[in-house]
């Protein structure tokens, strides 16, 4: 049986290697936290664990690559972007192997957000290997900000080992928790009715409602630009 100590790290690459071009940057971002002596933030990467695929393999080897890398891991960080839609492989396929088979938490990161308090008004950036696993609750999902603060946290206490402290479907940090993290002072600074939900009942129900135009980004926390 695979040693699963690892976090698998999965994104939308655009196709590129190039580390501006994509969310692949998101990515480095992580790795540079965890090389970084003076930053308290450490990660076992599943990507680092088996040998290295190149972006010309053909799509079956790759498959055997992700499926090994995902059978090593405990949990499964999605960086959740605008372009993560747009994949309509690796994406998809690591989200279904890495719930239907492997069972994975998957912690949510949303790099264009200071904070996630109703995750359902980002459902638009969902893929739909996700978003239907959300709806049907056969995936476990904690959606965070991209933060290492939150993005430690979360990695280091929600795996697969331990994966019954969250609640299938969605979950995410109490307004408490972003607090203690520093991540609310400029959306409270932008509106001072944040983060009062627009409809409460309908949200704390967890059914999907109709977001106003840039809704999500006030309720969840200012978007960076």
């Amino acid at each position: 049986m695979a040693n699963r100590t690892g976090t698998y790290i999965a994104f939308h690459a655009g196709g590129t290697t190039d580390p501006t071009a994509s969310d692949i940057k998101y990515y480095n971002v992580l790795k540079a936290w965890d090389a970084n002596n003076d930053i308290d933030f450490s990660f076992v990467n599943s990507h680092d664990k088996t040998s290295a695929v190149r972006d010309s393999s053909k799509w079956a080897t790759l498959q055997a690559r992700l499926k090994e890398r995902l059978n090593m891991s405990k949990n499964f960080l999605l960086i959740v972007t605008a372009d993560t839609k747009l994949d309509t492989d690796c994406v998809p396929f690591e989200i279904r192997y890495g719930v239907d088979d492997c069972k994975l938490p998957i912690i949510a990161a949303y790099p264009d957000y200071k904070a996630v308090l109703f995750p359902n008004l980002l459902s638009g950036l969902w893929p739909a290997a996700l978003a239907s696993r959300i709806g049907n609750k056969t995936a476990t999902v904690l959606h965070i900000p991209f933060c290492k603060e939150a993005v430690l946290h979360a990695i280091t206490n929600y795996s697969l080992h331990d994966i019954k402290k969250l609640r299938a479907g969605s979950n995410q940090y109490t307004e408490a928790t972003h607090r203690s993290w520093g991540l609310l002072a400029q959306c409270e600074a932008a509106d001072r009715n944040y983060p009062k939900p627009p409809t409460s009942r309908t949200l704390l129900t967890g059914l999907q409602i109709p977001a106003k135009k840039d809704e999500g980004k006030w309720w969840n926390g200012l978007r960076i630009k």
